[in-house]
């Protein structure tokens, strides 16, 4: 049996370490391309660190021995693209506002116990499963393949994440957002899937508090959109970037391409422009699909959308 309080306080220690609050409060090369007006470079899932934490650190029991339900020996399989807990990294701290993106699978019956946050803006997308969260706003809710997220974390809160099902894996996409301002109220909000929203076109998903016209049904304080799409094979649909903005698109499921870069799943682009003016528009079309959750072919990808950041982009590929 797993000491319930020594897991507690690990987990809080480590997210202590992280988010600097306590408890008490593909191909291996990365490519370059040029497309209209943009610079567009691949981060390649070679490049992103992966962490396979001791389950006893968030709460969990053991890792069993054999279970055929489980799609991975560890938890916990987590590709960080950037700088974050155990992965340390000044080179690629951030995208912008990006500060943090977890690609997350998480095993049957295994989750995050209750741990702290402040001062972020916490996406999170979810890829497949059902992913159950808790926090200390009196919150509880399950969400599906599409849905979205979010949390204020401001002046601190805490909650938990887990993975409810006795039988399927989840995976979701977990982004922190440096916030327009520090100790703003706490606030939770989420949006459920919706795939005829996303089916061969963009669904806006996240927006600015500030856009009162948008479409996005979660706002978060920070200017910043998130998308996502499903396409079938051949599909192409255009990148919403406005003129003197900056994205970072990841490949969920299946594979895309992007002017002459090619993603595959878990890999990530880095979509700059090349000149103040410049807009020309840029495409992603589907040229490799998967059989998802849902039992369709797909290719999946998901796309934040942000305020240009001269130098913005890794520098170490």
């Amino acid at each position: 049996m797993i000491n319930t309080a020594s897991a507690l306080k690990a987990v809080a220690s480590f997210f202590a370490k992280v988010t600097g609050i306590s408890s008490s409060s593909s191909s291996s090369e990365p490519m370059c391309a040029h497309k209209a007006s943009h610079r567009i470079v691949k981060v390649p899932s070679s490049k992103l660190f992966v962490s396979e934490p001791n389950p006893s650190w968030f709460g969990n029991e053991g890792n069993p021995g054999y279970n055929p339900s489980w799609t991975e020996t560890n938890w916990l399989k987590s590709r960080f693209h950037f700088s974050f807990a155990e992965y340390n990294n000044r080179r690629n701290s951030n995208f912008g506002c990006i500060r943090v993106v977890n690609d997350d699978l998480v095993q049957p019956s295994r989750g995050f116990g209750t741990h702290p946050h402040a001062n972020q803006e916490i996406v999170t997308y979810i890829v497949e499963g059902e992913l159950t969260h808790q926090d200390s706003m009196g919150t509880k809710e399950s969400l599906g393949r599409g849905s979205v997220q979010f949390m204020t974390a401001g002046t601190g809160v805490r909650h938990s994440e887990h993975n409810l099902s006795e039988d399927k894996p989840l995976r979701f996409i977990q982004t922190w957002i440096s916030p327009s301002r520090n100790n703003l109220p706490p606030n939770y909000g989420s949006s459920v899937g919706d795939e005829a929203m996303r089916w061969n076109q963009w669904q806006h998903l996240v927006s600015s508090v500030n856009n009162k016209g948008t479409e996005a049904t979660v706002q978060i304080n920070q200017d910043c959109n998130a998308y996502s799409s499903e396409l079938e094979m051949g599909k192409t649909i255009t990148i919403p970037i406005s003129e003197g903005r900056m994205a970072y698109m990841i490949a969920l499921e299946g594979s895309v391409k992007v002017g002459d870069v090619v993603l595959e799943r878990h890999d990530a682009v880095e979509i700059t422009p090349l000149s103040s003016e410049g807009n020309g528009a840029l495409g992603v079309t589907s040229v490799a699909v998967e059989k998802a959750e849902h039992g369709k072919d797909v290719a999946h990808v998901l796309l934040f959308e942000m305020q240009h950041v001269p130098g913005a982009g890794r520098n170490d590929l």
